[in-house]
């Protein structure tokens, strides 16, 4: 079965249980699943009763796939994504992508757990994504081209919208919140960097490094979504302190967030 077609199946069978599908879908990283408890929930699937689409493996991803209300505005949450080091293919990867495409969905957010390079970051801090560096991502687009889902080489000169980020920067000043703008670099993972590398993306241009979304915003791209991403800086990249970098810093450091980010990701929200 095409990709198109597991897309399509799946949608249908999303929209055979809900009848006013949202505009806006967002995707909540490691640590930040949280947010959820902030949707006014109308219909909530877990991701294992859903036509087609992977289980999500990594501690603090839940799984559930929500539909409902942010103070009025209807919006699609994914509570946990997926990823290529969890031994899935980009296409399982970017199915949902696919799936929010066929369901009519136009705004993309995307948000992740991230380590800071920029030495002027700390853990805690959110940065809006002006921009990527997917240099060692597996391209989502191999293969032969499906025309239904986009054009054989789609332009990334502007992954993240504009005026996206715009919207997500008049949000960050109504929550009086000090927020960076900057480069997220995709690393595959699942171990995290070693200092050398570090040194390298920082010299390259990047202010922030994760395992997930660019595979994800490839795709949004490819599918003419208007896409906003969010970092949150779980830790300090290797090197930069002298110590170990574990996951479960990554949950803790989300959960510590967890009312900043939820009072910021509203606001977007209510922006877009």
């Amino acid at each position: 079965m095409s990709l198109y077609d597991k897309a399509k199946q799946t949608a249908d069978y999303i929209k055979s249980k809900i009848n006013d599908i949202p505009k806006t879908a967002i995707v909540l990283g490691s640590g930040l699943g949280p947010f959820a408890n902030e949707i006014e929930k109308e219909f909530e699937f877990d991701y294992k009763d859903i036509p087609n689409f992977p289980i999500s493996t990594v501690p603090g991803h839940a799984g559930k796939l929500i539909f409902g209300k942010i103070d009025g505005k209807k919006i699609i949450a994914m509570q946990g994504r997926f990823h290529l080091y969890e031994g899935y293919s980009a296409e399982e990867v970017t199915l949902p992508v696919r799936v929010f495409q066929l369901l009519g969905v136009e705004n993309y957010i995307v948000t992740n757990a991230a380590g800071a390079i920029n030495l002027d970051y700390k853990p805690g801090d959110l940065m809006i994504i002006e921009d990527h560096i997917g240099l060692f991502c597996e391209s989502v687009l191999f293969g032969q081209n499906d025309d239904r889902l986009g054009t054989r080489f789609p332009s990334m000169s502007e992954a993240y919208s504009k005026e996206l980020i715009k919207k997500a920067e008049k949000a960050a000043e109504k929550c009086s919140l000090n927020i960076h703008k900057g480069v997220y670099c995709y690393c595959k993972g699942p171990m995290f960097e070693t200092p050398a590398e570090i040194r390298f993306l920082r010299v390259a241009g990047a202010d922030a490094v994760g395992m997930s979304t660019v595979p994800e915003v490839v795709a949004a791209v490819h599918a003419k979504m208007n896409v906003l991403g969010i970092s949150c800086m779980t830790n300090m990249a290797a090197g930069i302190l002298d110590q170990p970098l574990t996951h479960i810093e990554v949950i803790e450091t989300g959960k510590k967030v967890e009312k900043e980010f939820s009072a910021f990701m509203k606001e977007v929200i209510k922006e877009i």
